[in-house]
């Protein structure tokens, strides 16, 4: 299946590693031309050297907006313009109500929610001048199907689906699709974060396997690249009719009767 992305110009945060770098592989693939950042120039320049052709790696925190505006410019001076824009840079931050401190979820809040607004913004210009613009926004199903161990990634994410579908209504007519793909348990690095707080001592490979069997229909975690595929699909011209929508990608994860 022709996916229509050859040549299309491609911006993906937190891709050095995970599901970022998995969607950078799968825009590749299909042809495209990618920028993707990350805070960490090591991880930066070891993922652009296994991407290779046609990937470039910049280092930027999207938490910050000079650097969001940096990274806009040098994504635009590599690409000559951008036509998807995937805003993935998020993290882990497990907590219940009463756990987590108020600046930790403050700092969740920009991460998750206003860096998808500062990204988008910063790209509208060039999201415009493009004959196939999209935008895709990867949050958690926990954005409607919440879970007290992780407090601030549900009020956060519900946030960031309530601004997708917003964008998604205000440039419809301008032909700029917004989507959003929500994940459940997908092999990350945050992953092990995650275990720290909430099973220190318990080796990665046993939570991970816990985890799956407590919360996922289907039993295992998923592949970064099974989730990097729904990003893709949004990304192309397969996804024409499709704006303020959101696909889990979580074997099941977050289904309730």
């Amino acid at each position: 299946m022709d996916m229509g992305l050859a040549g299309r110009r491609v911006l993906v945060t937190g891709g050095s590693k995970g599901l970022g770098f998995a969607a950078a592989r799968e825009f590749l693939a299909e042809g495209a031309r990618v920028v993707f950042c990350a805070r960490d120039a090591q991880e930066v320049a070891a993922a652009e050297a296994e991407l290779g052709d046609g990937a470039r790696g910049v280092v930027a925190d999207v938490t910050d907006p000079a650097q969001v505006t940096r990274l806009i410019e040098a994504a635009v001076a590599e690409l000559g313009g951008i036509d998807v824009v995937v805003n993935n840079a998020g993290g882990a931050n497990p907590g219940t109500g009463e756990s987590i401190s108020e600046d930790a979820l403050r700092h969740d809040y920009d991460l998750k929610v206003l860096t998808w607004q500062r990204v988008l913004r910063a790209a509208l210009p060039q999201l415009r001048a493009s004959d196939q613009p999209r935008v895709v926004n990867v949050g958690s199903v926990y954005a409607a199907h919440p879970d007290h161990r992780f407090f601030a990634t549900a009020v956060n994410r519900a946030a960031g689906a309530n601004l997708t579908r917003c964008w998604a209504a205000e440039l419809g007519r301008e032909g700029i699709l917004v989507n959003g793909v929500d994940i459940g348990c997908i092999e990350t690095p945050q992953w092990a974060n995650i275990r720290d707080k909430r099973a220190p001592g318990t080796p990665l490979a046993e939570f991970l396997a816990t985890t799956a069997e407590e919360d996922v229909p289907l039993g295992r975690i998923g592949r970064p690249e099974e989730a990097a595929a729904a990003i893709v699909f949004l990304a192309s011209a397969r996804a024409s009719y499709l704006t303020g929508t959101t696909i889990d990608v979580a074997g099941g994860m977050g289904l309730r009767v």
